[in-house]
């Protein structure tokens, strides 16, 4: 095994080992990434593919439901060459085993229905009670990227990984991390740093600085023309979004807003309202935050200092779901123990 491993990641990899030597040579897998994946979720299925298939000759194919929107990822997934499907062109009954990578089981956020346990958990989010029904999960909440989990497996594997792979394990922990300004494992650093090595800059310049459609530039201006706040939570509201990454997209920008330790934007894509809050304090707990946000109707999670989640969306129009984005900017504002009669829009003086 790689010397540069940890004694966990060693004996992480070992249980791995000896559970896929385990499960029918011929048997195929699925491997499947929360909804509309984000670079995190599309390295960790693609790598842990390799690793099933270089060291364990298994039969695997990388799905995802939903939409790859965000322009970096769209960049990612076309410069490195990243080979996913979409799960809903895909038969279940054809796979015997499936592994959820990036997300857990039974928090609404995979094509995995919610009856069904996945023979593999690999994860660094906070457990969740569904979770400890798979036969193996590998979770940890230290870490801040799935990436680092799955890399680990690689090298301690011996499985030598291209320079395209290498490239997507560095942007998936950096974007993760935004370039380690947020909470990070030594682990973490350890990873990027061996695989940033054999990155390749010119393909990481172009995933940072993709070419931007117009309604992006048009969703930014409706984003800061709705800005309104209380204390130190800033908070913005868009309509009806071409693609939900951007709602998290503008979470991370406001909170770069001067005096601003929360923020919190929500949009609807479909007939969901998708909302994502962000946090400078690290010692917050941002997944249990979204979770009383969303309530039961919804479904929401996260780790450390940033949690996304989604709710049903309203019935009646836009100024019903506007009412609703009311509401929740009032529930979060009395979570974070702020006046939710105090919120006013955001002006520069």
């Amino acid at each position: 095994m790689n010397a540069m491993l940890s004694e966990l990641a060693r004996n992480r990899f070992a249980a791995f080992h000896s559970h896929i030597e385990s499960t029918d040579p011929a048997g195929r897998w699925l491997i499947l990434t929360h909804d509309n994946p984000d670079p995190d979720a599309l390295t960790a299925a693609t790598v842990l593919a390799k690793v099933l298939r270089s060291g364990f000759g298994r039969h695997v194919t990388a799905a995802y439901r939903g939409i790859i929107g965000r322009a970096e990822n769209q960049e990612m997934v076309r410069s490195l060459g990243m080979q996913l499907s979409q799960a809903r062109r895909l038969k279940p009954e054809s796979y015997r085993y499936v592994a959820l990578v990036d997300c857990q089981p039974a928090t609404g956020n995979s094509p995995l229905p919610d009856d069904l346990a996945p023979e593999v958990v690999i994860d660094h989010h906070p457990r969740r009670r569904r979770t400890s029904a798979s036969p193996f999960h590998d979770l940890r909440n230290n870490y801040a990227a799935a990436a680092t989990i799955v890399a680990e497996y690689l090298l301690a594997a011996g499985i030598p990984a291209t320079r395209r792979e290498a490239t997507a394990i560095v942007y998936a922990i950096r974007s993760e991390t935004l370039d380690f300004s947020r909470r990070a494992d030594e682990a973490d650093r350890l990873i990027h740093d061996h695989f940033n090595a054999r990155a390749l800059p010119r393909l990481l310049g172009r995933i940072q600085n993709p070419r931007l459609p117009l309604n992006y530039f048009e969703t930014l201006r409706e984003a800061l023309a709705n800005l309104r706040g209380v204390d130190t939570l800033v908070m913005s509201r868009l309509g009806a979004v071409a693609q939900p990454d951007i709602v998290p997209e503008i979470a991370d920008l406001l909170l770069r807003m001067e005096g601003r330790t929360w923020s919190l934007c929500s949009g609807l894509y479909e007939d969901r309202i998708y909302c994502s809050i962000r946090t400078t304090n690290p010692r917050a707990e941002a997944s249990r935050v979204m979770r009383r946000l969303v309530g039961q109707r919804g479904r929401g999670g996260g780790h450390g200092m940033i949690a996304g989640g989604w709710l049903p969306a309203a019935r009646g129009g836009a100024e019903a779901v506007s009412r609703q984005q009311d509401r929740v900017e009032a529930r979060l504002a009395t979570i974070l123990r702020k006046d939710p009669r105090r919120i006013a829009p955001i002006a520069e003086d």
